[in-house]
């Protein structure tokens, strides 16, 4: 999951993003809602992680800028703001999760775990290509051999993991390099430019041993776009 975490205290900021990191997700920061604003306009995030006291304003005008833009993602509020009236006042201003400070770290990610999970839209619940099934709600990927009665999970580097589960949701369809590469790395991450293609190598090369009846195939200039096989 790519999460934006809004937070002008440094180091919890960084605290918090050493430990969502290590739960397999894609971190970037912002410290004012200026920069919060220029991010989720440029970056497509599942989930923003929210502060109420920022330095040039209150969060929550986040949540009405993401939907006047036509922003569609979830925000769950870190506040040390923690009485009843704050906690519902936030969630009635469109948040869809409230934690007050200071929190636990489990709870915290079980909190993420659990926005996942909600519904958004009408999209199905499931991605299946090839042998394989994308469950969108806790991103698991699971793969079916032909004679096999169970899936099995797929167990893979986190990158590969993610761009994996980014072709998966455009099966069938051109996935820019700039996509699969926004969805990989957090803005102030160091990658070099052949980066994405070695991911890609290693990818394809589970699929194979794997069965996923599946291939990637390169448009050349492009992107990489999924492909089922016979």
């Amino acid at each position: 999951m790519r999460i934006l975490l809004v937070e002008d205290d440094s180091d919890l900021a960084e605290a918090v993003r050493r430990l969502l990191r290590r739960e397999g997700h894609v971190v970037d920061l912002a410290d004012s809602l200026r920069m919060a604003r220029a991010a989720i306009t440029e970056h497509p995030y599942e989930l923003v992680l929210l502060d109420r006291m920022l330095p040039d304003g209150e969060g929550t005008a986040l949540i009405f800028h993401a939907r006047e833009a036509g922003v569609r993602t979830r925000f769950l509020i870190l506040s040390a703001l923690g009485d009843i009236q704050k906690r519902v006042e936030g969630l009635d201003l469109g948040a869809d999760d409230y934690i007050v400070k200071p929190f636990e770290p489990d709870e915290l990610c079980a909190r993420i775990r659990a926005v996942g999970r909600r519904p958004t839209g009408d999209a199905p619940r499931s991605v299946e290509f090839g042998n394989l099934r994308l469950d969108r709600a806790s991103r698991d990927i699971l793969a079916t051999t032909d004679g096999e009665t169970e899936a099995r999970p797929v167990v893979l580097p986190r990158r590969e993991l993610t761009l994996l589960q980014t072709l998966l949701e455009r099966a069938g369809r051109v996935v820019t390099r700039d996509s699969l590469e926004s969805a990989m790395y957090g803005y102030d991450d160091l990658f070099q430019s052949n980066t994405l293609e070695s991911h890609v190598s290693r990818l394809r090369k589970h699929l194979a041993e794997t069965d996923a009846r599946v291939a990637i195939h390169t448009i050349r200039g492009v992107g990489y776009m999924l492909k089922e096989q016979p």
